[in-house]
């Protein structure tokens, strides 16, 4: 079996297609791919973001199945649904007369080099070690311009949580994540009805009317408020960093170029639901508590272990006063999100902040994948300038929440998702003891 760095150094070999505009060929005559199409659209100005040497971002997307997967049949789909969008059947091709700007071209493509069935040890003592070495290996790559920026890797292993697992690697200028889950849950079927689509809870507003419902005053604070996260966010662009801490990452080689670790924790959607209603809040709301809930254990504990004692309790409070340490949130809030960016402000606030946040919202019922059953999607990211980014991914009533680390500032990341399974058990026994809520009461 080739690993994946193996892959890689071929990979690293070969250079970015580049081509005159003139019918797409070189000055010798001969086509560098097998074009059936040109398309003369340029990557929007998102797309072109996630190729800067500092936002070189690849989206992760880790799906458990509930049974062996089939290569065959998912080559077949592939053809008559994946591939019938024009990103994932196009090349990002480099104009040398335009300055390097880079625009879609349609090409043909060959599943081989893209979907990915790698020999695996059956016999090993820790599957769920191997997988995740497997995938923290991917973030150690990059894909080249000479394919479809995308790959599909299937482990066909048992691990504590799935009979197979399947490892989307797509980068992020193909998409956002809304709207590449989006593409992935058409190619899937409701396990109930293998004719339904999945179905999405409807998103409720959660921002009334600040005069209807607070009066003059109310819109006078939230005019301040604004104001103030104005000057906050030009004064993080330009000058205004975080306090280090045990979780600020530090960068030797550059971004993307260190390796990252995968990890993810599965808790009850009930549980988070039970907290919602007893606090009157939203998911979002909750599942952000519980995540700052568990980060305060944990950097309680690294700052315990920097002082020197063996074991940092939670009757002792470690960490140093008036710290700044703040969040980057990638959180979908709007019905129809829409991209407004530049390169300066995706370089400088990301780069001036310690964390980052993100969430997708996932199918109510159970759903299966060209007839495979899913147990759990896990997606995340690489790339990015954060030492942590922190998703949240619902899936019928289940809710994962998948972090995303440098190693070399989180060497102990299932300690970190320990803590935050704990900070969630710690506010459900609180609003249950205290009467707030009950649980026959969860909707």
């Amino acid at each position: 079996m080739e690993s994946v760095n193996d892959l890689d150094s071929k990979q690293q070999a070969l250079k970015p297609i580049r081509t005159k505009i003139a019918g797409g060929e070189e000055e010798s005559g001969k086509k560098p791919y097998d074009i059936e199409e040109e398309e003369e659209e340029p990557l929007s100005p998102a797309a072109r973001i996630f190729h800067e040497p500092n936002f070189n971002v690849y989206i992760i997307a880790i799906m458990g199945w509930k049974t062996k997967m089939d290569i065959q049949v998912v080559k077949a789909h592939f053809l008559r649904t994946l591939l019938k969008h024009p990103r994932f059947s196009s090349l990002q091709v480099k104009d040398d007369d335009k300055g390097g700007a880079m625009r879609w071209v349609r090409t043909k493509v060959d599943l081989d080099k893209h979907i990915i069935m790698p020999d695996l040890d059956q016999k090993t003592e820790s599957a769920d070690k191997l997988v995740e070495d497997y995938i923290s290996d991917l973030s150690k790559t990059s894909m080249d311009l000479s394919n479809p920026l995308w790959e599909f890797h299937i482990l066909n292993i048992k691990t504590s949580d799935a009979e197979s697992l399947g490892v989307f690697r797509i980068h992020h200028s193909l998409g956002d994540g809304v709207s590449l889950m989006s593409l992935v849950l058409a190619c899937t079927r409701q396990v109930s009805d293998s004719e339904a689509l999945p179905t999405l809870p409807v998103q409720k507003s959660s921002n009334p009317n600040p005069v209807k419902s607070g009066g003059v005053w109310s819109l006078i604070k939230m005019v301040w408020y604004t104001f103030v996260d104005v000057l906050m966010f030009i004064a993080t662009a330009l000058f205004l960093k975080d306090t280090v801490t045990p979780l600020t990452r530090h960068r030797k080689k550059g971004v993307g170029s260190e390796s990252r670790r995968f990890a993810y924790r599965t808790v009850s959607f009930d549980d988070i639901k039970l907290v919602k209603n007893a606090m009157n809040t939203t998911i979002n709301d909750v599942v952000m508590g519980v995540s700052l809930a568990g980060l305060s254990q944990y950097l309680n504990r690294r700052y315990g272990e920097a002082k020197g004692e063996a074991v940092a309790t939670q009757k002792k409070n470690n960490i140093p006063e008036n710290i700044r340490l703040r969040a980057t949130l990638l959180v979908n809030i709007r019905p129809s999100p829409g991209i407004h960016a530049a390169a300066f402000l995706f370089h400088r606030v990301p780069n001036h902040t310690t964390l980052c946040f993100s969430n997708i919202v996932g199918p109510i019922e159970e759903i299966g994948f060209y007839g495979h059953p899913l147990a759990f999607i896990a997606p995340s990211c690489y790339g990015q300038p954060h030492g942590l980014m922190v998703h949240f991914q619902s899936y019928t009533n289940k809710m994962t929440f998948i972090l995303s680390v440098d190693e070399a500032t989180i060497p102990d990341p299932h300690q970190l998702c320990d803590d935050i399974e704990e900070s969630l058990k710690l506010m459900k026994d609180a609003v249950i003891a205290r009467g707030i809520v009950k649980e026959n009461l969860i909707k």
